[in-house]
């Protein structure tokens, strides 16, 4: 079950809900025929429910929005990309661990 709290970003509205955001932002990228995508959501499901209000969790799908992804380099998927004040702060690539994606946020708070 998809949690309530993850949004979906995409071309038109990134810089806006991501680059601007005046929390940290985790974005996946992803796409619907991509088997480690659907390993890894139910993980992103459980960050955005765990820092609700803390980190803006969201997906971009990448075959419906290919200029985000491009703009940043993204060459495998999922990639995981934290922002924080419109910056990169770091990105992971594959199905990590929820320990991992933990560890990635503490970089942000």
């Amino acid at each position: 079950m998809a949690s309530d709290n993850v949004m979906t970003f995409t071309d038109a509205n990134f810089d806006r809900e991501v680059l601007q955001s005046d929390i940290p932002v985790l974005v996946d990228f992803w796409a619907t025929w991509c088997a480690p995508c659907k390993a890894i959501a139910p993980l992103i499901d459980a960050v955005a429910d765990d820092y609700n209000g803390k980190v803006k969790v969201g997906k971009v799908n990448v075959d419906d929005n290919p200029a985000t992804p491009g703009k940043y380099g993204v060459r495998g998927i999922p990639t995981l990309i934290l922002f924080k004040g419109g910056a990169i702060v770091d990105q992971v690539v594959g199905a990590v661990p929820k320990s991992q994606l933990d560890a990635l946020i503490a970089k942000a708070l």
